[in-house]
């Protein structure tokens, strides 16, 4: 038999296949912490034709800064 897979967060059974994968949560508290997660972050178009870009809090306040086409460059 393999060893025990528990989740880290309740302590409930983790199916082995999630486990493999690299989860090492319930579906239940992966939810969870996928929602917290997608709190922390957002995703923005950087210019009218340019690609997506992934903000974080730690980088909202230079992204958001540098996005501004009429900021005066120094």
């Amino acid at each position: 038999m393999g060893k025990a897979m528990f989740c880290m967060w309740c302590g409930d059974d983790v199916p082995a296949k999630r486990w493999a994968l690299g989860y090492q949560t319930c579906l239940f508290c992966g939810e969870e912490a996928a929602r917290i997660e997608r709190q922390s972050w957002c995703v923005t178009q950087q210019y009218q034709k340019g690609a997506y870009q992934l903000v974080t809090r730690e980088s909202a306040a230079e992204v958001l800064r540098g996005s501004n086409q009429k900021a005066v460059r120094v």
